[in-house]
């Protein structure tokens, strides 16, 4: 029985996608639920998989083209047997020899003009894998096979070349950019241009929260099933706090109008290998502390895995960046549009500080926002910034709601 294999219904805000990978190729073994194909879009990576048991028996858009919402993109053959691997792959076309050459690994090889027999595979029975052309081509040597895998042939596997780079030769390599860095760019640049753009700055100390945390983090992970207390929570909540008392920052332009939100919906920054993304808190003036740490745990492992569904990402009325997981100790962050402000965290410092006459060494870290001056004057601005300040050096204020 022949089934037309679809892109996914986008939602109204996505108007195409990419084909980005094949994992399945004509003629190639599928199980039910097996992913065939990566299919990316301005703002996520969707997965679509095989119906059932079968195989694909053609394929209609290639890698790199465009695709329309519910467009056929392949023909996929129920009940019938396939090969292990697809034909296609089985012979490596520029010599003939047997090595199995995978989809994704093929187009490095094509667009970079390489010899496929000059490079060693670590995969199944000596097969290419994308990750064995990429140290190819930086250092030329294989990735290190896996520790379960069966020793290859020695056939399979001949000796690493060395790389056929002149020394003193600058190397240049060209590689488009994904429909998802791209959309990121073009945000970014339009947050300047549009916005009145501005950056107010403080610094907190955090021995409190740190203390706090210290006290409570084992009883904590113990009480919310392996849900470890971090800094994120804290952030959230005072922010939350902040965004109750300061309508005007969690707010959002749209043309002419100004839309202030009954509600705290914060997004969390999530940096994947894919791209920034921004997956959202829903209402969280109803989460509590764990809550908040299990859900961006939660987004965190789905951002890395390329899980994140658009309706993680959508809406948003204010957003949290940590730049400091990174090293950072100081940055401007970007708005993200229609939201009119960002908060920026970054990383802890020990530094003396003048307390009631004392110099003391304390745990500080600088907060930036940035906000749109056509919706927050510099006065609230400030003010929500010490708000958050004053909530983080005395979270009992938190749990008091004072």
């Amino acid at each position: 029985m022949s089934i037309e294999i679809k892109a996914p219904t986008f939602p109204e805000s996505v108007a195409d996608g990419t084909i980005a990978t094949w994992h399945k190729q004509p003629g190639e073994a599928c199980s039910a639920d097996d992913l065939i194909v990566d299919i990316e879009t301005d703002k996520v990576v969707l997965e679509v998989v095989a119906p059932e048991d079968g195989v694909i028996a053609d394929i209609l858009k290639g890698e790199g083209e465009t695709v329309l919402s519910d467009e056929v993109i392949a023909h996929f053959t129920a009940g019938a047997a396939g090969s292990a691997a697809p034909a296609t792959e089985a012979v490596a076309e520029s010599t003939g020899d047997a090595d199995k050459v995978g989809p994704a690994a093929r187009k490095l090889i094509e667009e970079n003009g390489l010899d496929a027999s000059a490079i060693p595979g670590t995969g199944k029975n000596g097969g290419i894998t994308k990750e064995d052309v990429q140290n190819f081509m930086k250092n030329g040597v294989p990735a290190p096979a896996p520790a379960a895998a069966a020793p290859a042939p020695a056939a399979a596997a001949p000796a690493a070349p060395s790389v056929n780079v002149a020394v003193g030769e600058r190397v240049e390599k060209r590689v488009p950019m994904t429909r998802l860095r791209a959309t990121i760019a073009k945000r970014l640049v339009e947050a300047q241009q549009n916005a009145a753009m501005l950056t107010t700055y403080n610094e907190v100390n955090m021995k409190p929260v740190m203390e706090l945390r210290k006290q409570y983090k084992d009883l904590f992970e113990k009480t919310h099933n392996g849900t470890r207390l971090g800094f994120m929570s804290f952030f959230v909540k005072a922010a939350t706090e902040a965004l109750k008392k300061f309508p005007a920052v969690n707010a959002s332009i749209d043309g002419n109008d100004m839309v202030y939100h009954g509600y705290q919906d914060i997004g969390v920054a999530v940096s994947t290998e894919r791209g920034l993304m921004v997956p959202v808190l829903r209402d969280t003036d109803a989460m509590s502390l764990a809550d908040v740490e299990s859900t961006i745990a939660d987004f965190g492992k789905r951002g890395r895995d390329g899980k994140l569904g658009m309706d993680d990402m959508q809406g948003g009325t204010f957003t949290i960046t940590n730049g400091g997981v990174f090293g950072s100790l100081m940055s401007t962050p970007i708005l993200n549009p229609p939201q009119t402000a960002i908060l920026g965290m970054h990383k802890i410092q020990e530094r003396p500080m003048a307390v009631n006459g004392q110099v003391e060494i304390l745990p500080m870290m600088y907060l930036a926002l940035s906000y749109d001056h056509r919706m927050i004057d510099g006065k609230e601005a400030v003010q929500f910034l010490v708000t958050i300040k004053d909530l983080l050096e005395d979270p009992a204020r938190m749990l008091l709601e004072v």
